[in-house]
């Protein structure tokens, strides 16, 4: 660097000899030799802990890649890979992430963290700089430390040319030889009007156009080279782009992820401009608002209209901007950038890598991935979770959304019943949230690394990013037509208490059954959760005093079930039977609304909304 030969000496932790390099899954990117730093005597190297999830890892590899190229004879820079999720774990996964980032540095696959703990890194990314003697000189954690750390590279090469262990030369680099096909690692789509396919080509740094067919390639945008360059098709360049969103005059919104920008792309004349971003990471102390072409971005990874603005799910901060393409500017909308699953206003809410959006009538869906959540910004500015718990809650799990798990899910797509589709990237699955009745279900398996999806009729065509392809799914006939509760107005409830009374009246000839306890059970659940403060749960009275939080829109999920036997005491072995009856009721929580709920539990429940009558041994 220009002003390293005035700046004050690095600073170094005392020498300490660094541990050896081991990991079970084995090198990549080094045509089958395993390396280690006794045979990287006389070389600087940079030990980088990474995982692919992980954006700020990302961004260090983007960062390292000058640098590795200025001190090419005397640095080696070794990847360590250290999972967080289980699919990081499986070594294909890990060989993927290595050619879909373009790594071109050797890279240890440890899935069981052994170098991980012998050198007692605690975060992602961790780099650790060794100097040619072998020992431990420095320690980073984080991204934006590439300008230190070739200070120290600087630094050290002095030092030990003088000494004479430094040791120039070249490492060999053997990439695997790439497959030949259309798309790799394709990342988000996008459907035209005129019925043909825009996908983001991510690997190859190009957006492509593709027939109705999901197949056949019509258009290439982008020369396939890195860079941040406008112009005609073959001219442009993006690099890395993911996410796509169509403006009203037909024109398209990329965003160009690693170069920082948002660029617009016209699908009749392949003219790529740049709309927002300088092309460099957004830091710490830069603003969040202003021109759209002077303010830097972080790696958005996509791009959804909504309320007249273009919304952006700003991965590298952990943060929703917006771009407002008739005042040319850009702004934070949510998220502090701290990276957590935290809900409340937006400003105050926290997300961990916003990675996909979608737009229903509730307001702003957003596939927040290192929480392995889905999020919502509702209408009234406020984040709820719908189904998430935190940044290492996550697995694979269907059922009521405040118990359901997702890995790592990086699209999410409005479907025509109002339900979300939700790409579980990690657990390689279709999964579908349903906001009507709080449910989670999977919609399809066997997918590899879903990334994004868009609804074409009937179906549902998802993008398999590690199968580099399209793939067209049907839609279940429940998901394609509205749903009943979609189509029901939502009640209005009062802030804070409210009074749920659920009404039963023994059918004639019957009475409740307390011969061995109580004789109902009323069971009482919300989504999201936060929208009862106060009286979930189970119980046996049939009334229940409920306290509600203003989270917007939600569903209230009541079960009632009541106990009655024939009334006659003649008869020695009544007949019984079991009454229950289930509502999912669209409520929301506002100043005006009413403070009681009353609920109908009859003899003769109702058609689709209960199980009728189960008779039961009576003792």
């Amino acid at each position: 660097m220009d002003d390293a030969a005035s700046a004050p000496p690095v600073r170094r932790s005392a020498r300490v000899r660094a541990p050896e390099l081991a990991g079970k899954g084995g090198w990549l990117n080094t045509g089958g030799a395993a390396y280690t730093l006794a045979g990287l005597r006389g070389k600087c190297v940079v030990i980088d802990f990474w995982t692919f999830c992980c954006v700020n890892c990302l961004h260090v590899v983007d960062e390292l890649r000058e640098l590795e190229e200025r001190h090419r004879d005397t640095l080696v820079v070794i990847g360590v890979h250290s999972p967080k999720f289980p699919h990081e774990a499986e070594h294909a996964a890990v060989a993927d992430a290595v050619e879909r980032y373009a790594v071109t540095h050797p890279v240890l696959d440890d899935p069981e963290l052994t170098t991980w703990t012998q050198y007692a890194v605690r975060a992602w990314p961790t780099l650790v700089i060794v100097d040619p003697e072998g020992y431990v000189v420095a320690t980073y954690s984080g991204e934006g430390h590439v300008p230190e750390i070739e200070r120290l590279v600087t630094e050290l090469e002095a030092e030990h040319a003088a000494k004479g262990t430094l040791r120039r030369g070249d490492l060999p680099y053997a990439p695997p030889e790439p497959e030949p096909t259309v798309l790799r690692f394709p990342g988000k789509v996008l459907r035209l009007p005129s019925g043909t396919f825009l996908v983001t080509d991510t690997t190859r740094h190009q957006v492509v156009e593709l027939a109705e067919d999901g197949e056949t390639v019509l258009r290439r945008f982008g020369s396939g080279e890195r860079g941040l360059v406008d112009g005609p098709p073959a001219r442009a360049r993006f690099q890395e782009p993911q996410g796509l969103a169509l403006l009203p005059d037909g024109a398209v919104v990329v965003a160009d992820t690693v170069n920082h920008a948002l660029r617009r792309l016209d699908p009749e004349s392949g003219e790529v401009t740049t709309l927002a971003g300088t092309g460099s990471p957004w830091r710490p102390g830069n603003p969040t608002e202003g021109p759209a072409r002077e303010v830097r971005l972080s790696s958005p990874w996509d791009v959804v209209r909504w309320r007249g603005k273009v919304w952006i799910a700003m991965a590298g901060i952990h943060q929703l901007w917006s771009y407002d393409p008739a005042a040319g500017t850009v702004a934070r909308e949510a998220g502090t950038g701290g990276e957590q699953l935290v809900d409340g206003p937006a400003r105050e809410a926290l997300f961990a890598q916003p990675s996909g959006l979608a737009v229903t009538a509730e307001g702003l869906w957003v596939a927040d991935s290192e929480s392995s959540a889905l999020r919502l910004l509702d209408a009234d500015g406020e984040v709820r979770t719908a189904v998430g718990a935190g940044l290492f809650a996550f697995g694979y799990r269907d059922g009521p959304a405040d118990g359901a798990l997702l890995q790592h899910p990086l699209g999410v797509t409005a479907l025509p019943d109002g339900s979300l589709a939700v790409c579980d990237t990690y657990n390689q699955a279709l999964r579908r949230y349903d906001p009507a009745t709080g449910e989670v279900t999977t919609l399809a398996g066997d997918l590899r690394e879903p990334s994004g999806a868009v609804v074409v009729g009937e179906d549902v065509v998802v993008v398999e990013s590690a199968r580099h392809r399209l793939t067209r799914l049907r839609l279940p006939a429940e998901v394609v037509r509205p749903h009943a509760d979609a189509e029901r107005s939502v009640t209005g409830i009062a802030v804070g208490p409210v009074h749920l009374d659920v009404v039963f009246t023994p059918p004639p000839g019957q009475k409740l059954d307390t011969r061995d306890g109580p004789a109902t059970r009323l069971l009482v659940s919300a989504s999201p959760p936060a929208l009862l403060r106060g009286g979930e749960g189970a119980g046996s009275d049939l009334s229940r005093a409920l306290e509600t939080d203003p989270v917007g829109q939600g569903v209230l999920h009541v079960v009632a079930t009541a106990a009655a036997c024939d009334a006659d005491p003649e008869v020695l072995h009544p007949a019984c039977h079991v009454h229950r009856r289930e509502w999912r009721l669209p409520v929301r929580p506002d100043a005006g609304g009413a403070d009681r709920l009353v609920l109908e539990l009859s003899g003769a429940d109702g058609p689709g909304r209960a199980s009728g009558q189960a008779p039961y041994p009576s003792l």
